[in-house]
């Protein structure tokens, strides 16, 4: 009778060290999870930065690109004349 009990409290030993095992992965988890949402958060905003800024040099692309060919306009018509 005494080795049953203490079989069943060897069970129940085991079997609290899993569960308590398993709640310290789910937190675990739960803190890479977390981690993971606000790197992803932060590099969402990083794209949306470089986003902004290709946008913008490109638009500085086209105006510097007509105010060559404005130049160049120029001087082709001083050279005609």
């Amino acid at each position: 009778m005494e080795l049953l009990r203490d079989q069943e409290i060897d069970s129940l030993d085991a079997l609290e060290q899993r569960i308590h095992q398993a709640i310290d992965l789910v937190a675990s988890m739960r803190r890479e999870r977390d981690e993971a949402l606000a790197e992803a958060s932060g590099l969402r905003e990083k794209i949306a930065g470089l986003t902004r800024e290709v946008e913008a040099l490109r638009a500085e692309r086209i105006e510097v690109r007509s105010r060559i060919t404005k130049l160049l306009g120029q001087i082709d018509s001083l050279a005609g004349a």
